[in-house]
């Protein structure tokens, strides 16, 4: 799938919708008003569950309290699976529900997006929807998505990902959905919710807005009205993510990353995205690792493999990154910018390398304990050819792989995957 076959028969680039928000401390004591506003009478509120916080209980008796009906589904997985979307559908019609509130991260929304989908053409399986614009009712139910993460964005942007697990256990697919009719009817975002999020969880999670803001910014569509929101998304991400990690109830941080993870989605909403989000995908589709883990081990690999071709922007990032590039050449400065992501990666305490990852390497881990023999199987990352080689063919087929800027072959992209497997990150610095 090349970004030519792609962009050809349509020069014009599509801006893509957003929904109405509401962001800031407090925010979310606005649901019960704001779902009635919506024509909510009966609603399934769907969650991973949030163990060890009470925000989905508060959120539901608030709810209550405002005359709605609710029925809870919480056993959204991470990484949301195509069962996970069904089940959630099946329930929503054995209640004769009318609307939908997803209370999470991006698992969360993104799961709840493929089931207002799936129930807008009478419970057709999600996986039929992969792609582009594939669904044909436009007249979904509405959704309110209450963010309790700083990372996916996915409260605000038209992209909702789901793993397959009908395909064959040995070729597990994890695809993106990318349609204007998933779109959110309303965004929640409040910082106070990040501060029962896992310290590791927060790393994590920043660096998918980083993957977010500084793909599309050096993207072959080049879209002019994502460049601002990316570059900006790019300095909030390095002012703010060290403090929301290691100070996590001290709001400016948790603020700044709000803002940070919400416009850098609206950037790649239209923007697009690359290979470290295919990388991240295709990991995950084998090993059930966390998505913003893996994105955060994937950046500075391509990182390093786009430069090349885009030194210009990557030092315009090194700016946005708090790096004096005074007196530096445009090579010089996007150097620079690679060793930042590293400090930073470094910082907030994530593992360099998929090998590195353990069953015990962090707090939101499912590596070995997914929902198919095949993760019962995969346990341990291996890192070795057979792994590499079909991690390199996902990211090939990836929705997200036309908008890199450097072309992708299976002979360029496998050393890169290589390297994120089992390379040393000071090896990109010399």
């Amino acid at each position: 799938m090349q970004v030519d076959e792609l962009l050809k028969p349509f020069p014009i680039k599509e801006f893509h919708p957003f929904p109405r928000a509401l962001m800031g401390p407090g925010a979310h004591e606005m649901i019960g008003p704001e779902a009635k506003n919506l024509g909510f009478k009966k609603t399934l509120v769907m969650t991973t569950g949030l163990r060890g916080s009470d925000t989905v209980h508060k959120i539901v008796e608030s709810m209550k309290y405002h005359g709605l009906d609710v029925v809870v589904y919480d056993k959204v997985e991470s990484n949301p699976k195509d069962y996970n979307v069904m089940d959630s559908v099946a329930l929503y019609q054995e209640n004769k529900c009318d609307s939908f509130v997803s209370i999470g991260g991006g698992s969360s929304h993104d799961a709840c997006k493929g089931a207002r989908i799936s129930v807008a053409h009478d419970g057709r399986n999600v996986n039929d929807f992969e792609g582009f614009n594939k669904s044909e009712n436009p007249n979904n139910p509405p959704h309110i998505a209450v963010s309790t993460t700083a990372g996916t964005g996915s409260e605000t942007s038209w992209a909702y990902v789901i793993t397959d697990t009908t395909t064959d256990p040995d070729n597990p697919h994890k695809y993106v959905a990318f349609d204007d009719n998933s779109v959110t009817s309303l965004a929640i975002d409040d910082p106070t919710l990040y501060y029962d999020c896992p310290i590791d969880y927060t790393a994590q999670c920043g660096f998918d807005v980083l993957a977010h803001a500084s793909e599309p910014y050096v993207s072959r569509l080049n879209f002019e009205p994502s460049l601002g929101n990316a570059l900006r998304a790019i300095k909030l991400t390095a002012e703010n993510l060290r403090q929301a990690t290691w100070n996590p109830t001290e709001l400016s941080g948790r603020e700044g990353m709000m803002y940070a993870q919400y416009i850098a989605a609206q950037a790649f909403n239209s923007g697009g995205l690359g290979i470290i989000h295919s990388i991240s995908h295709a990991v995950s589709a084998f090993y059930d690792t966390h998505h913003g883990l893996n994105n955060a081990i994937a950046l500075p690999r391509v990182w390093a493999f786009n430069m090349p071709v885009a030194y210009k922007r990557f030092a315009e990032m090194a700016g946005a990154m708090g790096v004096d590039t005074h007196g530096m050449t445009d090579v010089q400065a996007a150097d620079a910018a690679l060793a930042a992501s590293i400090r930073l990666l470094r910082d907030v305490g994530i593992p360099e390398r998929f090998v590195d990852v353990k069953q015990d390497s962090y707090s939101k881990n499912r590596l070995g304990q997914g929902p198919t023999k095949f993760y019962e199987q995969a346990s341990v990352i291996k890192g070795d050819d057979t792994d590499v080689d079909r991690i390199t063919n996902h990211v090939l087929g990836d929705a997200c792989t036309p908008g890199n800027p450097k072309e992708c072959t299976f002979e360029t992209v496998r050393p890169v995957v290589d390297h994120s497997m089992n390379g040393e990150l000071d090896d990109l610095l010399s």
